[in-house]
């Protein structure tokens, strides 16, 4: 009896061998690994902390209104732009956690989709996310948008803006009676409403403006007119929903256009296009504007 329970146990030693073999194998690759991960680390900091300092000079914007008695001033600030991101908002963040807490701006999501970091980099109109910081020894001058109010530092007041934005009913309108073609559910209601391949071109490069005002504060007759004038953003918006083949409004919306403040105030400058962020033309739809009004 006893002469079989060794041979057994032999047998299922043996059998066991390559198993252990094989799982000392894969634990000695994971420690291997595991160590040369920690070696890397380290290397890599390393090469990060040897790689020399890129100073760039920041001259910004700044005014506080609790201290109204304070006039605006450029403050500058001096950063290694080789220990933060490529973009000028990456400094920004950089300045206000690391150096100056109180410098205030807006910015939500950082990939150019938002539009809240608009401001004014190196003299044009653009957002902060998406201009690449220059890697030269010259200064980088940073303002709010031009022509509008400002709240503090780099904020300004897009409240008249959004307002003019509201005037022109920025959503489909639709008539009782008036025939759309409609997707309609199991009991009758209306699902959505369709629309053809060649009108839903017809709305590329209109709607995916983001309303940043990057268009209208580079424009001169937005400058001299903002009061009366909508500018090139709104306007482009207008239009957006004035060929909109869902829409019911399309004379309504030309008639509340009309008036020697609304699209004729577009001298055709064309700022507006050069700056874009998202390359848009709002110029191109304010003289479409002036077709359609033209021919009616």
């Amino acid at each position: 009896m006893h002469s079989i329970a060794s041979s057994a146990l032999r047998r299922s030693v043996r059998a066991a061998a390559p198993v252990s073999a094989s799982l000392s194998r894969a634990t000695l690759a994971t420690a291997v690994d595991s160590a040369a991960t920690k070696q890397a680390a380290p290397a890599a900091a390393a090469v990060a902390a040897t790689k020399a300092p890129l100073i760039k000079k920041f001259e910004i914007y700044r005014w506080d209104p609790s201290r109204p008695t304070e006039k605006p001033r450029l403050q500058t600030y001096e950063i290694d732009i080789n220990s933060c991101g490529p973009m000028v908002l990456d400094a920004l963040i950089k300045i206000k956690n690391e150096v100056d807490p109180s410098l205030t701006f807006r910015r939500s999501c950082r990939e150019g989709i938002c539009g809240s970091c608009a401001m004014n980099i190196a003299g044009g109109n653009t957002l902060a996310c998406i201009a690449k910081i220059p890697r030269t020894n010259d200064s980088l001058k940073v303002y709010p948008l031009p022509h509008m109010y400002v709240i503090k530092d780099l904020v300004p007041d897009l409240s008249h803006f959004y307002t003019q934005y509201k005037s022109i009913q920025p959503y489909l309108q639709q008539k009782p009676g008036q025939a759309t073609a409609k997707a309609l559910g199991p009991n009758g209601e209306v699902l959505e409403n369709l629309q053809s391949v060649e009108d839903r071109q017809k709305l590329d490069g209109l709607y995916e403006c983001i309303l940043c005002a990057c268009c209208s504060t580079s424009c001169p007759s937005y400058w001299w007119n903002s009061d009366v004038y909508l500018g090139p953003a709104v306007l482009m918006q207008a239009y957006r929903w004035i060929i909109d083949s869902r829409d019911h409004n399309r004379a309504e919306r030309l008639a509340a256009l009309q008036g020697p403040f609304s699209v004729f105030r577009c001298h055709t400058i064309m700022n507006c296009a050069r700056t874009c962020p998202k390359g848009l033309n709002p110029g191109r739809a304010i003289a479409e504007i002036k077709k359609m009004m033209a021919q009616n």
